[in-house]
């Protein structure tokens, strides 16, 4: 046990501190005292009830044993070394969050998440072997928070009809290779010629034979944007989280694993979302059509939704060169890789 005004350990019967003479009560129902390193936690309770602790906390209490607590930077829920209590803390500009869920890991064993590993990192010939070649230096499975943000886009695209281009483009440059052929052979200039009035006959009929094509790609997103800063290197490109299982949070569910907290917010990530989406219909835009004339892409963001999912960090160090896989250990599937071309 310990005192709550001083973090002093106590025996477990007694009443008073000897240090500094406080009466020992129910710590569970007592106030946490402030908090020391500067900054005051607004108050202790159970995992449930988040406390606010400002940045600039550097020890809490643990409600449960009275324990002093040295949260890491980042962390949203930590568990006391002393008694196994979970204490979460919430940032005070996440507090007014209506709904926040959580996907729980199914992939936590090590050698399993390695084996999904190998299937990417040595497919191909390039990557031959690649991961047994390499050096396993870091394997952490993390709650990391998103912003699930919903988008819904529309993208307008006036591209050149290939077929009918290509068609005309062809007929002509026959024809111009006959009259090119009999030009150059009464004036000693064929080939020249020939290719001249290739390009003036089909400038000239490309014009009556040129069409047109309008497509409209419509798409909706349930986007994922990272909501930790020091992550965003990490940020999904073209991922979309299993919501089904999706659970609301509850940090007793969660011993053991590490729980970030989030510096991201609701603003910020819808315009980034908006952002994202906009490039991923382009990119979509140029894989279906070619010689794209004109583009522009009208999209509705709606409220994010907070969620936090388990995460697998997992880096290689292959001649110098650091390879970061990151995969979903809720599904099992790759987000992203940062080293790994």
């Amino acid at each position: 046990m310990y005192c709550m005004k001083c973090g002093t350990q106590l025996p477990d019967d007694a009443a008073f501190c000897y240090k500094c003479g406080a009466k020992v009560g129910s710590i569970s129902t007592q106030p946490a005292s402030p908090a020391a390193g500067g900054g005051a936690a607004q108050g202790v309770s159970n995992p449930a009830q988040p406390v606010l602790a400002g940045a600039d906390v550097r020890e809490l209490k643990c409600p449960s044993c009275g324990a002093p607590i040295t949260p890491k930077f980042g962390e949203m829920v930590i568990t006391c070394e002393y008694c196994g209590s979970s204490i979460a803390l919430s940032a005070e500009g996440w507090r007014s969050i209506q709904k926040h869920t959580m996907l729980l890991p199914t992939f936590t064993d090590k050698d399993r998440v390695l084996g999904l590993i190998h299937q990417v990192m040595d497919r191909g010939i390039i990557h031959r072997h690649l991961q047994e070649s390499s050096t396993l230096e870091e394997m952490s499975l993390t709650m990391v928070p998103y912003w699930l943000v919903p988008v819904s886009a529309r993208t307008t695209v006036v591209a050149a009809n290939v077929a009918a281009e290509v068609g005309t483009v062809a007929a002509t440059g026959v024809l111009a290779g006959i009259l090119g052929g009999e030009m150059g052979g009464r004036r000693g200039g064929g080939v020249v010629n020939g290719l001249l009035l290739g390009t003036m006959l089909s400038g000239g009929m490309g014009g009556g034979g040129y069409t047109k094509q309008t497509a409209v790609i419509d798409n909706n997103y349930i986007f994922p944007v990272v909501g930790a800063k020091a992550l965003m290197q990490y940020q999904p490109v073209e991922y979309e989280f299993e919501l089904s299982s999706r659970v609301l949070f509850d940090a007793s569910k969660l011993k053991g694993i590490r729980v970030l907290n989030g510096d991201v917010g609701e603003e910020t990530a819808k315009y980034q979302a908006k952002t994202l989406v906009d490039q991923l219909q382009s990119k979509k835009a140029h894989e279906r059509y070619h010689m794209i004339q004109q583009l522009s892409t009208q999209s509705d963001v709606g409220e994010p939704e907070l969620l936090h999912a388990p995460i697998w960090f997992v880096r290689y160090d292959h001649s110098g060169q650091k390879i970061v896989l990151v995969v979903d250990a809720n599904s099992g599937r790759l987000i992203s890789t940062v080293g790994l071309s």
